[in-house]
């Protein structure tokens, strides 16, 4: 059967979305549950910072783009870097969104931030959902793979050592 039929890239990304979404959500946990684990703060957040934040949107949706079932891998060989690039463009939709809607009203609201991780993850996989079949996004493959891996290294740098600017500073 093809795979193509069945419409399983839709399936794919709208288990990614909400598998990124439920993992987020509880990610925002995880370092204060592990009773502030050294290795769980690599991959959740350890304080309210926007830099911390970008956590929440970059990681699920990593792991849900690396063990890419092989039928996906064959038949959508652009799925994975579609995932990324959109993981990529949510996770910095997060402090563009952020510091727009608090630069406005002056303050921040916790039921916004919340809505910007959520509008963060659909963006990530309505980009994936357009760039899953394209062909420039399998040639844009090892650049993607490339910021994605700059972006893990600065998340695990960072989060012990961050620079003394705003992003990395409590709202």
């Amino acid at each position: 059967m093809d795979i193509k039929n069945m419409k399983y890239e839709k399936v794919y990304l709208t288990a990614g979305l909400v598998f990124s979404a439920v993992l987020g959500t509880l990610s925002h946990f995880f370092y204060e549950w592990s009773g502030q684990n050294p290795v769980v703060a690599l991959f959740s957040p350890v304080n309210e910072s926007t830099w911390e934040h970008m956590k929440l949107v970059f990681f699920p949706i990593l792991v849900w783009s690396l063990p890419l079932p092989a039928g996906i891998r064959k038949e959508f060989p652009a799925m994975q870097c579609a995932i990324l690039i959109g993981g990529l463009l949510g996770t910095w939709l997060v402090p563009v969104l952020f510091y727009t809607y608090s630069g406005i009203l002056g303050r921040n609201l916790a039921l916004i931030d919340i809505g910007i991780f959520y509008t963060a993850v659909l963006a990530a996989f309505w980009t994936a959902w357009k760039l899953w079949d394209s062909e420039r996004a399998e040639k844009a493959c090892p650049l993607i793979l490339f910021f994605s891996a700059v972006m893990l290294l600065a998340f695990f740098l960072f989060t012990f050592a961050p620079p003394d600017i705003g992003l990395f500073a409590k709202p």
